[in-house]
């Protein structure tokens, strides 16, 4: 039996959530799925990653919480009953029928439903959301999660120049910004997002030399090394090879193409297999493109029997840029400009140096 036929057999027994430790040790202690690998935990976890990422809303499974997954026709409503899921229906006798939310999505429907505009404690948020069914986790302390995880994603949204969804009030207390009106955070906001688009916009028109620049400053920043252009021809579409250090432990071999594509020239499915054809030995694949990927790309990049290939668009491209001070300069602790000096200086240091940015 293959692994997402076993896993699928596995949480139809369980008739509930479960971690995927849980289900790695339950597929294999029936017999449905063997492992020659030292940490089969992590191949079911990204097998099942990898799967919704896929197919999206026809994966049979979805995410309820961190590691822990659920089969999604265990979420909604059956089919002839309407199109309206159960999860999104109030009711006092939760279930395993109403999950299917990640510890924000549920800070979020509660303070919508039940804060009336007001902040509320994260402990009552998350007690609320276990109390409703949304939220299943099998960690031992929720709350200290939930609170973690709303204060993380405020922070990177700030970093990016976005408007927090959430406002951190103190002492605990967390609250929509959505109830703060058109404010000052509103305004920065829709300055921020004019930034992006002008940013988007000025990568467009970059000079070769320049766009190398960029991209070598961002990959750097992400946390590449040893990072090496590659020559003009005989490299079958890679544009730069690095090793992608994740906190001084992980290492990972990677081969990168950049397409300084038009908005509307999203990248099609037969490039990702072009880039995967090219990669060495226990490499994996980046593509980075100003424009987007087709659904056949996405799909082709995210097949689970091949070598992954991660894909960058041009939304998240600007949004690494912005977060890491690459051709903007923060005016304000939320406010962005685009930083004419960088242009500038780009101008005048190129250099007849091989650039990788073709296409």
């Amino acid at each position: 039996m293959d692994l997402k036929s076993a896993v699928i057999q596995v949480l139809q027994q369980a008739g509930t959530a479960l971690h995927t430790k849980d289900i790695t040790e339950q597929v294999m202690a029936a017999g449905l799925w063997h492992s020659g690998g030292k940490t089969p935990n992590a191949t079911v976890s990204a097998r099942l990653y990898s799967e919704i990422k896929s197919n999206g809303d026809k994966s049979p499974f979805v995410k309820v919480g961190p590691q822990t997954f659920a089969l999604r026709e265990s979420t909604e409503m059956p089919s002839g009953t309407g199109s309206v899921p159960l999860d999104v229906q109030e009711t006092t006798n939760p279930s395993s029928a109403n999950a299917g939310f990640s510890f924000t999505e549920c800070a979020q429907k509660v303070l919508e439903m039940f804060g009336g505009k007001k902040p509320m404690h994260y402990k009552e948020v998350t007690a609320k959301a276990i109390e409703k069914g949304w939220l299943i986790t099998g960690g031992k302390t929720p709350d200290a999660t939930m609170y973690a995880q709303v204060i993380t994603e405020i922070k990177r949204q700030q970093k990016r120049g976005e408007r927090p969804r959430f406002v951190q009030h103190g002492r605990g207390y967390i609250g929509l910004s959505q109830w703060l009106g058109r404010g000052l955070a509103f305004q920065i906001e829709q300055h921020n997002h004019q930034v992006r688009k002008a940013l988007r916009e000025r990568l467009l028109i970059m000079k070769p030399g320049e766009f190398e620049e960029l991209i070598s400053q961002l990959l750097a920043e992400i946390g590449f090394e040893m990072v090496e252009v590659t020559k003009l021809s005989g490299d079958g579409g890679i544009d730069v090879r690095g090793t992608l250090v994740v906190g001084d432990v992980i290492r990972i071999k990677m081969a990168v193409q950049v397409k300084k594509w038009k908005l509307k020239n999203n990248i099609q499915a037969p490039v990702v297999q072009q880039v995967r054809g090219s990669l060495g030995a226990h490499e994996q694949g980046l593509i980075i493109t100003t424009s987007d990927f087709s659904p056949g790309a996405i799909k082709e990049a995210a097949q689970a029997d091949k070598t992954p290939i991660a894909l960058m668009n041009g939304e998240q491209l600007v949004m690494l840029l912005m977060e890491h001070g690459i051709g903007v300069h923060r005016s304000t602790p939320d406010l962005f400009e685009i930083d004419e000096e960088f242009v500038d200086s780009v101008h005048r240091n190129e250099s007849d140096q091989p650039h990788w940015t073709r296409d």
